[in-house]
């Protein structure tokens, strides 16, 4: 899973196994550890909440999770829906876009690892 912050949106890239893993249940979790100290680390999360009737954001401290519906979930997941976009009112200071999107592989033949990735639907790469 991969993790974007640009201003005050949130994008989340998950692969084919990790949707896969996300609809059984599971809860996808990646942390970034800045230096030996315990406290400086970053946790980012996406799983599925039966409580939630939209895409919700949690943040505590050092951890932001993202949590959908289940029925969101799997039909996005089932299908050949690209992404889950979400406006979360934040009141008085604005909005947070939450973007979460099946990741694909690039056209443009980058050194990125692709094999994890959804088939493009804009071309075909030949490796």
């Amino acid at each position: 899973m991969k993790l974007r912050i640009k201003g005050s949106s949130l994008r989340l890239r998950v692969s084919r196994s990790e949707v896969a893993r996300l609809l059984t249940g599971s809860c996808l979790e990646e942390t970034i550890h800045f230096s030996s100290e315990a406290n400086a680390s970053f946790t980012y999360a996406l799983l599925q909440d039966p409580s939630v009737r939209a895409p919700t954001v949690r943040y505590t401290t050092n951890r932001v999770a993202v949590l959908l519906p289940a029925d969101l979930a799997n039909v996005w997941g089932n299908t050949d829906q690209v992404g889950i976009s979400e406006d979360i009112s934040l009141g008085d200071i604005g909005s947070l876009t939450l973007l979460i999107e099946k990741d694909f592989a690039c056209l443009d033949r980058s050194d990125e690892d692709m094999e994890d990735t959804f088939a493009n639907p804009n071309g075909c790469v030949k490796y």
